[in-house]
């Protein structure tokens, strides 16, 4: 073939296989921008590689490491009572944490829990956080929530308590995706400081990483799937990173048959809501009212 005519042939298909690899390798680093902008396993600096343990705490636990659907291998904590009879007769709470640091950080939470109402607690370093293998991203994340759900459901104690999933900001978007998709094997739900999706969410933080999102949590859309449990939202009115008409709409759009409850912390910010006064009483006493014979206190 004459080299002019090949010239004519094949120069259009490079210059369009160039531009298209171009375009792709653009949209594949947005997509990587955005996802270290979402989670940030890095923050506070060491997440990576310290993460406080319940014995700090004075809560007795054994460390698990679980392997994922995709095969990755993540970490959590089992906190049971302290017999098997009470391990059993007692709810378990799965703690969701929010976009940075790790599972230890919220330790604090799980010792109210774990002390406050004798609650068996059950906590997760996704992937990519603490020291657990992998990447964040959405999907991953719904898969680690689903291998820490089946493993409760086929422990031979916990398997038989009442299941509570509290969500904390990132973590509220994990605990709905997880509920909407076996809301049988779940008993409450407890949502603080969470978003209707990130595509709404991220311009608030990041005003010029609002388009073209590799990550969606659509919660909004999620939430209307959960038709019978009850859902305590927690929700801090001086939130500056998330907006709280996100979580005024998510309830607005729970349709639960059990009822939802509101609460709402006048000087709660995005970090202190769980500081604030009577958080914990609200707590118990959405537990008490919606656990049929089990006293809290």
């Amino acid at each position: 073939m004459p080299t002019g005519r090949y010239s004519k042939t094949i120069l259009p298909l490079l210059i369009i296989g160039g531009t298209t690899a171009i375009i792709s390798g653009g949209i594949a680093i947005l997509y990587s921008v955005q996802r270290n902008l979402i989670y940030t396993p890095n923050y506070p600096e060491g997440s990576r590689k310290h993460v406080p343990k319940p014995s700090e705490y004075g809560i007795p636990y054994t460390p698990v490491i679980l392997t994922t659907q995709d095969n990755v291998k993540i970490r959590i904590y089992v906190c049971k009572r302290h017999t098997d009879d009470e391990a059993s007769s007692r709810p378990t709470v799965l703690v969701f944490h929010g976009n940075g640091g790790n599972m230890g950080h919220r330790l604090p939470i799980a010792e109210r829990f774990f002390k406050d109402f004798k609650c068996n607690v059950v906590m997760v370093s996704y992937r990519g956080y603490g020291r657990s293998e992998g990447t964040p991203t959405e999907n991953g994340l719904c898969l680690d929530a689903k291998a820490v759900l089946e493993y409760i459901r086929q422990d031979e104690i916990l398997r038989y308590t009442k299941l509570i999933v509290y969500g904390q900001a990132l973590g509220g978007a994990v605990a709905i995706d997880l509920i909407a998709k076996n809301e049988a094997k779940i008993d409450i739900l407890i949502l603080e400081n969470t978003f209707l999706n990130i595509p709404k969410i991220l311009p608030k933080i990041f005003p010029n990483f609002n388009f073209l999102c590799s990550e969606i949590w659509p919660s909004e859309q999620n939430i209307k799937k959960i038709k019978t449990i009850p859902i305590l939202f927690l929700s801090g009115k001086k939130d500056e990173i998330i907006p709280q008409y996100h979580m005024k709409t998510l309830f607005e759009l729970a349709r639960t048959s059990s009822g939802k409850e509101w609460i709402e912390f006048s000087d709660g910010s995005h970090l202190d809501t769980v500081l604030q006064s009577n958080y914990f009483q609200y707590v118990g006493q959405f537990l008490q009212k919606h656990i049929i014979g089990w006293k809290v206190w």
